[in-house]
C-alpha cells in the first residue's frame, strides 16, 4: 500500500513538473510587460515606492485609455512571487506600496546598467519565432532562424531597419554590462598594445569605453556593413564593414564578445 501510495506520489511531481514548464513562458511575457510598462521606471520615479494605481496612473501618462488595474494587479502579483518586485502592506491599512529589488533594478531604462533592451529583444515575437522551428531542425536540419523566417538574422536586420535597432540596442546594453570588467581586468594588457579591433563590436560601445579609458588606443569597431551605418561616431574609433569569415582589419589585438553563437 505504502508503495502504491509513494508511486503515485511521485506520478504527482511529475506532472506538477511539466505544468510548470508548460507555462514557463509566462515569467518571460509578465517580466517583458513590465518593461514595456516601464513599472520600474514608475516606481523609481516615484521616490522607490508606489501603489498599483499610482502605477497605472503613469503607464498612460494620465489619458486615456485608462489602464486595467486588476490586469496589472496580476503580473505585479506574479512578479512579487518571482521577486523580482516587493510589496508592502502599509500597517494603517492603506494601499500596498510596490519596490524594487535589486533585479527590478536592471529593468530601468534609464540606467548605465540595464538589461531591459536585451529583454524586450529576446522576447520579441521576430526572435520567438525560431523556438517554434526546433523539432523542425532536428527533422530536417537547418537554422530555426532560418526557417521561421526564410533568410539568415543577419540579412534579416540588413533588411529590416526596425529589428536592426532592436538587435543593436540589445547587444549594446550587454557591452556596457562588461566593460566595467574588462577595463579592470584587462588593464595592463590594454596598456601594452596601440591598436584593438572589436570583432562583431556592433554599434562601437565597448570599443568607444576602452579607447576613452585608454586613449593610446586606436579602437576599430568591426561588424557587418549594415549595423556599422547606424554607429555613431567616438573619439578614436574608425567603423569598418565587412565579413570577418573574409577578412578582418589589422591591429595589435583582437577582441570577440558574444557573437559566436550566431554564426553556423
Amino acid at each position: 500500500m505504502d508503495t502504491i501510495e509513494a508511486d503515485e506520489t511521485t506520478l504527482l511531481q511529475g506532472q506538477a513538473e511539466i505544468w510548470k514548464f508548460m507555462f514557463g513562458f509566462a515569467d518571460s511575457m509578465a517580466l517583458k510587460s513590465a518593461v514595456e510598462l516601464r513599472i520600474a521606471d514608475i516606481i523609481h520615479s516615484n521616490g522607490g515606492a508606489a501603489t498599483l494605481s499610482q502605477i497605472g496612473s503613469t503607464i498612460n501618462n494620465g489619458g486615456s485609455p485608462s489602464p486595467d488595474i486588476n490586469c496589472l494587479a496580476r503580473i505585479m502579483r506574479l512578479l512579487v512571487r518571482r521577486n523580482i518586485f516587493t510589496v508592502h502592506h502599509p500597517s494603517d491599512g492603506g494601499d500596498p506600496l510596490y519596490n524594487l529589488t535589486d533585479s527590478s533594478k536592471w529593468l530601468l531604462h534609464d540606467s548605465e546598467l540595464t538589461l531591459a533592451p536585451m529583454l524586450l529583444m529576446e522576447n520579441h515575437p521576430l526572435l520567438m519565432a525560431p523556438w517554434h522551428c526546433f523539432s523542425q531542425c532536428v527533422k530536417e536540419g537547418g537554422i530555426a532562424f532560418k526557417k521561421a523566417h526564410g533568410c539568415e538574422i543577419w540579412d534579416f536586420a540588413s533588411a529590416n531597419p526596425e529589428f536592426n535597432s532592436l538587435f543593436n540596442d540589445g547587444m549594446a546594453c550587454t557591452s556596457k554590462v562588461v566593460t566595467r570588467g574588462i577595463l579592470l581586468g584587462y588593464k595592463e594588457g590594454l596598456s601594452r598594445i596601440g591598436s584593438l579591433v572589436d570583432v562583431g563590436g556592433g554599434t562601437g560601445g565597448l570599443i568607444s569605453e576602452i579607447v576613452k579609458a585608454n586613449p593610446h588606443i586606436k579602437g576599430i569597431n568591426f561588424d557587418l556593413p549594415h549595423v556599422v551605418s547606424t554607429a555613431p561616431e567616438y573619439p578614436g574609433v574608425c567603423h569598418i564593414g565587412g565579413d570577418m569569415f573574409h577578412a578582418i582589419p589589422n591591429a595589435d589585438a583582437v577582441m570577440m564578445k558574444v557573437f559566436i553563437h550566431f554564426s553556423s
